[in-house]
């Protein structure tokens, strides 16, 4: 046999420093403030839903949420980087790219507690929230294989965070997607923690990127905290996908600052310290240093702009907690595309015995 070259990470894409300063230069249109404050508000806005929506678990009105605070530059670019006709396909810590995407609030709220009707929120192209790990990659390349073979200009942008690497539901997508060149963006968020298992024990390989070279995919690592460069990645992934210039695998570097979700305890596996220092890395204290020295942002608009995150996120709280329960036979709508009659019996009896337990 002869010599097999060693594999070689590529450089990470960076343009803001952990103190929102510039490593280089950043893109043209990152001149502009527009974009950038765009995407500032949605991280704030982001992170005050988060902070509620874990208050309402830790006081009973919410099941088990996933937090995504640390993480809101990743969600923020590829909401803002989708296009309208574009089909997202989301896992369970996808709240910012719901949100920009239209879903109302409150349908989010509805969802996590429990109440399937916060799946209709949205564009109805776009998949409901997956939270099996990584089964969402296979319907990804499906809705990207439909695409290419209706000739649809459309992209798919499936996320998943870095455990959903491991497993093969993973690997398959991302094979099948290189093979047939399928029109897919995969958005890793490697948060560093799939619930306790860090990431140093998902792979060996240097970056997470790299295991989209084997597929033969584009596949790039990024700066998760640095929204310039996360909405630079991604837009050119989705550009790619569009014109039909192939898949991309995007792994961002990010860092999971909550615990897993509300039914799980960090301190139990990770140490303060750590935690301390990645809060020095967040994503919005970074890009809200970078705006406030370019002179477009200031703390009276930082005020103006979280009394107006509360009063939204304050109405829709109270619009979730308003809204009726479903009659539990509710549960049965969405088995079947056509209803079949055998069944009939069982719904009846259900019906009864939940009106019983009401009595």
């Amino acid at each position: 046999m002869g010599n097999i070259p060693s594999v070689h990470a590529a450089a990470m894409v960076q343009y803001l420093g952990e103190d929102g300063v510039p490593v280089r230069e950043v893109p043209l249109w990152a001149h502009e403030p527009e974009p950038l404050l765009r995407a500032y508000e949605w991280m704030m806005l982001t992170r005050m839903f988060d902070q509620k929506a874990v208050a309402l678990q830790r006081t009973g009105q919410l099941g088990t949420f996933p937090s995504s605070v640390g993480q809101e530059a990743i969600g923020v670019a590829c909401g803002l980087a989708l296009e309208e006709q574009d089909i997202f396909v989301p896992y369970y810590r996808d709240h910012a790219t719901q949100l920009i995407r239209g879903a109302a609030m409150h349908d989010l709220l509805l969802y996590w507690g429990g109440d399937e009707r916060g799946s209709y929120a949205g564009p109805a192209q776009d998949l409901p929230v997956c939270v099996p790990i990584a089964s969402q990659c296979g319907h990804a390349v499906g809705a990207a294989a439909a695409l290419k073979f209706r000739k649809q200009p459309q992209a798919v942008l499936c996320t998943l965070g870095d455990g959903a690497t491991s497993k093969g539901d993973f690997l398959e997508a991302l094979n099948l997607a290189g093979t047939w060149h399928l029109p897919v963006v995969f958005v890793i968020n490697n948060n560093q923690w799939a619930i306790s298992v860090p990431r140093a024990a998902q792979c060996g390989a240097p970056t997470l990127a790299q295991k989209g070279w084997g597929a033969g995919i584009h596949s790039v690592q990024v700066d998760g905290n640095d929204i310039i460069a996360m909405l630079d990645v991604v837009g050119d992934a989705l550009e790619r996908a569009r014109h039909r210039k192939g898949p991309t695998l995007i792994e961002a570097v990010s860092y999971r600052l909550g615990d897993h979700t509300t039914a799980d305890d960090a301190s139990r596996y990770r140490g303060d310290d750590e935690v301390k220092a990645a809060w020095e890395r967040e994503p919005v204290r970074r890009l809200c240093q970078f705006l406030t020295t370019q002179g477009a942002w200031n703390e009276a608009m930082d005020a103006r702009w979280q009394d107006h995150c509360h009063t939204v996120v304050s109405k829709a709280v109270e619009q979730y907690l308003a809204t009726p329960a479903q009659a539990a036979e509710a549960m049965f709508d969405h088995l079947y595309a056509e209803w079949p009659p055998a069944l009939d019996e069982q719904l009846d009896l259900f019906a009864a015995r939940m009106t019983a337990r009401e009595v």
